[in-house]
């Protein structure tokens, strides 16, 4: 088990991994608050990666790995990746809304 250290590596590798073998891919989370360090897994019984970080913005990160797996387990291994990005791009996008008084 060896950690990878870029992000985009890490989910590339982990979304192949889960399309290869939906049935017995896992993916596990673990956080430390006393080290502040998040830990991120996912394996298939013979390939292992892993990702760790102690940043806060990976948080955000995360919750995008997320998504991506939760559509690819409700929707299958054959879920257009760009329309599941695409959709959390919108999100982050702020409303733009007046800020006078409602009249």
């Amino acid at each position: 088990m060896v950690y990878i250290t870029s992000w985009d590596e890490f989910v590339e590798r982990s979304v192949q991994l889960y399309k290869a073998d939906p049935q017995s891919t896992r993916y596990c989370m673990k956080y430390r608050h006393s080290d502040g360090k998040l830990v991120l897994k996912v394996t298939d019984n013979k390939e292992c990666l892993k990702f760790k970080t102690d940043q806060a913005q990976d948080a955000k990160k995360m919750e995008k790995l997320n998504n991506i797996f939760f559509a690819l387990m409700a929707r299958g291994p054959d879920v257009d990746m760009s329309e599941i990005t695409g959709k959390e791009q919108m999100e982050a996008q702020p409303s733009k809304k007046g800020r006078g008084r409602k009249q």
